[in-house]
């Protein structure tokens, strides 16, 4: 039995991870998650997009409502991960093709949870990013309300005063996500070949 065989990756690998590689890229240019309110004076919603490297949509009236509660306004300026964020998605993109090109599992293997790690660092960064713009209040605000915090949820829905607030991926925000669970797939894939 040839043992290089064992350590070497299929094909099917390769071409998914290559498909990987370009979900990377597709998640620099397009909405990563996205944040939507409803209230009785906006029926028609208000929604806030955030990219890899800027925040779009009506951010400038939420600013406006925000001020009334005492919350910051939101700037892209204001937040190193926008920076930083397509050029990380730019390096795991040559890391996913240099994995698929080197064809060893043991690169696929370090990978795959070098990438979830990631995953999981990156959700921490937004749930603290989302704490800190939702308890940091300014005391001088025009409405107060003891006790009250204007978090937004992670993921899913949550009641914020008069507001409905909902936080969901985007396009993007699905593709990295599709690409953990490909990873995942493939690793274990390949380690049950490798036992057979």
């Amino acid at each position: 039995m040839n043992t290089n065989n064992l350590s070497q990756t299929s094909k099917l690998t390769f071409y998914l991870l290559i498909v990987c590689a370009i979900g990377f890229i597709v998640s620099i240019i397009t909405p990563i998650w996205s944040i939507y309110l409803l209230a009785p004076q906006y029926p028609e919603g208000l929604s806030m997009y955030l990219h890899a490297n800027k925040l779009a949509g009506d951010v400038e009236i939420i600013n406006g409502l925000n001020h009334y509660i005492g919350m910051k306004e939101l700037h892209a300026d204001d937040f190193w991960e926008f920076t930083y964020l397509p050029t990380i998605l730019g390096v795991l993109s040559f890391i996913t093709l240099l994995v698929a090109f080197l064809k060893k599992k043991k690169f696929l293997y370090a990978f795959t949870i070098f990438y979830a790690l990631f995953g999981i660092a990156f959700m921490v960064d937004f749930w603290w990013w989302e704490y800190q713009y939702g308890h940091n209040l300014d005391p001088s605000a025009a409405i107060i309300i003891p006790g009250m915090s204007y978090q937004p949820p992670l993921f899913g829905k949550k009641v914020l005063l008069n507001f409905t607030a909902f936080s969901y991926p985007n396009i993007g925000g699905w593709i990295m996500f599709s690409i953990a669970i490909v990873l995942i797939f493939l690793s274990f894939r390949e380690y049950k070949l490798s036992k057979k």
